[in-house]
């Protein structure tokens, strides 16, 4: 059905020419099968917002019924320079006022750090190439890490709660964002100060999700329209080819044709919590920036491997909290970012985007490389993995040598990665085994992933001892 850009094309025609009461509603005009709206109201919108501007320019980019699957290269300039313009808008100010804000750093490195995530092949791909607009989302959850890490908590809890209206993905941070305000709210103890915020916060959200969601309130049934499109359980467990568990361990196991429908539900929900519940109860506890940014990184990881109904672009939830760490640990950042746009090969290929993925891969890794001299910063200080290393040495004397096996993981990694592209490029897949090469390159990526969930969780999990270290060191 001609892809997301037709759905993102589709989606202003649908609320230009269609009462606010239909968008959601299955009609004569408005086909859910054919790429129905199944956002939050703010990405309606905005669609909306982009269908006004169409408008002007040509009437039949989104004229109703006949404009489908209209294609043009004005139409393609058009739809490019909307992404454009939201990311000037929403997402770059974002970045580099986040870059700003850096500590202890150098305003050289400040700028070397923002262009490395402005130049991350993952959402320029995808948002410019396959076409979403996932820097909108991604950007207001930013403003909102900007917010609450410098103690703007009021204006940090409206922006990210702006993120979720706008894609309800985000609800992979939601935890974090939690636990860090609610410790905060701890901290300044519930009898004071701590219970006004509380009240505050409880306030300032409920106020943003009334304003976004007004027009579709009116009505008990529209309002459980909509949320039965943003939350979909029908579809299964996993679609397409995603690097997550469920995804590579059908390759074994047919999960999704062996259990009951709820029981995949339930089973991926359980899988979900317990992997992300040490993580936020950390930061409940001890609520600090470091610890949200980690605990960031640490959830959307867990509830990309294992949450329900997971699409292979729901990684970018993963990678914008790893670029927020990149000028903490700027090796296995650089590394990580690189693995989750391999993850993305077969959507990318399917888009013909191999030479933009290319051309993207190497200046973001040039970039990273000379910026941050990430070869030169794999002591387990600079890992981060100090204080792990003194508490596994105290039961094993001879463990010096996990610097080493990281770097050896990584030379590994990317001649697999290297040598796996290439033979997807080149060759063809058996006709028994029609996608045998995607399913490597998604069973690859999620052992990758599975790595990265175990490290960010020893540094979240090592943290407080390293302070306390540092402590008496001072």
């Amino acid at each position: 059905m001609f892809g997301d850009y037709e759905a993102q094309r589709h989606w202003q025609e649908i609320t230009f020419n269609l009462p606010i009461k239909q968008w959601y509603f299955n009609s004569s005009d408005n086909n859910l099968q054919y790429w129905g709206l199944d956002y939050p109201p703010l990405t309606a919108y905005h669609s909306l917002l982009c269908a006004y501007v169409a408008k002007f320019i040509n009437p039949d980019w989104i004229a109703l019924h006949t404009s489908r699957g209209y294609e043009s290269q004005a139409h393609k300039l058009f739809m490019r320079t909307t992404v454009l313009i939201a990311d000037l808008l929403i997402y770059i100010p974002a970045v580099v006022l986040y870059c700003c804000c850096l500590k202890e750093i150098s305003t050289k490195k400040k700028v070397a750090n923002a262009l490395c995530i402005l130049l991350y092949p993952g959402l320029i791909l995808i948002d410019y190439g396959h076409f979403q607009y996932n820097s909108v989302s991604l950007g207001f959850a930013l403003w909102g890490v900007l917010g609450v890490s410098c103690d703007w908590d009021l204006l940090g809890s409206l922006a990210f709660c702006l993120a979720i209206n706008y894609k309800q993905m985000e609800l992979y941070h939601s935890l974090p964002f939690f636990c860090f305000l609610l410790g905060k709210c701890f901290k300044k103890g519930l009898k004071g100060k701590g219970f006004v915020l509380l009240i505050k916060l409880a306030c300032t959200v409920v106020a943003s999700f009334i304003l976004c969601w007004l027009p579709f309130c009116t009505e008990r049934e529209q309002t459980l329209q909509v949320l039965r499109r943003l939350f979909p359980v029908d579809r299964g467990l996993f679609e397409d080819k995603v690097a997550n568990i469920w995804c590579s361990f059908s390759i074994f196991l047919k999960i999704k044709d062996i259990l009951p429908h709820h029981f995949q539900i339930i089973i991926s929900f359980c899988f979900t919590f317990l992997s992300l519940l040490p993580a936020c109860v950390k930061l409940t506890l001890q609520p600090s920036s470091k610890g949200f940014r980690f605990t960031l990184v640490s959830c959307a990881l867990s509830f990309f491997l294992f949450s329900f109904q997971v699409h292979e672009k729901s990684i970018l939830l993963v990678s914008l909290p790893v670029c927020l760490v990149l000028s903490e640990i700027p090796f296995m950042s650089t590394w990580f970012l690189l693995v989750s746009t391999f993850s993305m090969l077969p959507l990318l290929l399917k888009d013909e985007l191999l030479m933009p993925l290319v051309v993207t891969t190497i200046a973001f890794f040039i970039a990273c490389a000379t910026s941050f001299s990430i070869f030169e910063k794999t002591s387990e200080e600079e890992l981060q993995l100090k204080s792990f290393s003194l508490s596994v040495r105290k039961y094993l004397p001879c463990f010096t040598f996990l610097s080493r096996i990281i770097q050896y993981l990584f030379l590994i990694s990317v001649i697999t990665m290297v040598l796996l592209t290439l033979i997807t490029v080149t060759l063809d897949p058996p006709q028994k085994l029609p996608d045998l090469f995607s399913v490597l390159v998604c069973f690859v990526s999620c052992l990758h992933f599975l790595f990265f969930l175990v490290y960010f969780n020893i540094i979240i999990m090592w943290d407080s001892k390293s302070g306390r270290n540092q402590k008496k060191i001072n």
